[in-house]
């Protein structure tokens, strides 16, 4: 940011509260290497460790590893060396996925996109009917079960997909940049939709994005990664209570974390 920004004269954010360094242990990174075709690295000796009940941003520049780390989290791939340790194991059941693009089935309708985590479970569409509409419920969705993609904006397409990923009421929902390709209203409103959905299902969710505003707002804690190779710069507390709307967006405290996070990433690209 540059000297005239007015967040530079923005007041330091307050003490953090204890209780997020005392919620339970969800899953840890320890040690996680990942090297491509035997010389690109893309992460050395990343450590994470992520609690129950978190809202956690990774925050970082182009090519720190971000969206790598959120794969082997989600075992889409396996670290070259380290491990992601699970606090009592999990299931398959336990993780929901939502990517920068959503993905969707153009052939199948909205509830039979939503339908897909439990397809892959091997059960019948009859016996979690009423899991997909409550899913749909919650996104806005429920009078468009019968629509298919094409009829969508992208900002109804995302909300399907953040459905899909929540169906089966997951601990952990990934959120690989979900929002970046959207105008910044709808951007801001699935912003609050989000923090929403999060306290109804009450899950742990891990958001990857480049947009330091976008984390602040969404997160109570903000991991910034450094690049080449990627690896855990900083940590950054939000310590701003939920539910948070347009009076938080426009606060000398959003002020502030915005600038601890600005310092943050603006060390992780060399500045």
């Amino acid at each position: 940011m540059s000297a005239t920004d007015p967040l530079m004269n923005a007041p330091q954010p307050a003490p953090v509260v204890s209780s997020i360094s005392e919620r339970p242990g969800l899953l840890s990174l320890r040690g996680v290497d990942k090297v491509f075709n035997g010389d690109v690295v893309a992460l050395k000796d990343l450590n994470l460790d992520v609690r129950q009940g978190d809202f956690m941003s990774l925050l970082g520049p182009s090519g720190c590893g971000k969206s790598t780390a959120l794969r082997i989290i989600s075992d889409l791939l396996h670290p070259t060396r380290g491990s992601v340790e699970w606090a009592g194991g999990h299931s398959q059941n336990d993780l929901g996925v939502v990517f920068q693009e959503p993905t969707l089935m153009p052939w199948a309708t909205v509830a039979k996109n939503v339908y897909l985590p439990f397809r892959l479970q091997g059960k019948s569409y009859a016996s979690v009917k009423d899991e997909i509409l409550e899913a749909l419920k919650l996104v806005g969705l429920e009078k468009f079960q019968n629509a298919y993609p094409r009829e969508l904006s992208g900002g109804m397409k995302m909300r399907v997909s953040i459905a899909r990923a929540m169906v089966t009421r997951p601990r952990l929902i990934l959120m690989d940049e979900p929002f970046a390709a959207l105008d910044e209203i709808t951007r801001f409103k699935l912003n609050n939709d989000l923090l929403e959905l999060k306290a109804k299902i009450n899950c742990t969710v891990i958001f990857v994005t480049h947009s330091v505003f976008e984390s602040v707002f969404l997160s109570d804690r903000i991991v910034v990664m450094a690049a080449r190779p990627g690896r855990v710069l900083r940590e950054v507390q939000v310590d701003a209570p939920y539910p948070r709307d347009e009076v938080f967006r426009t606060s000398a405290e959003y002020a502030a974390h915005c600038r601890a996070a600005s310092d943050a990433l603006h060390e992780a690209m060399g500045g």
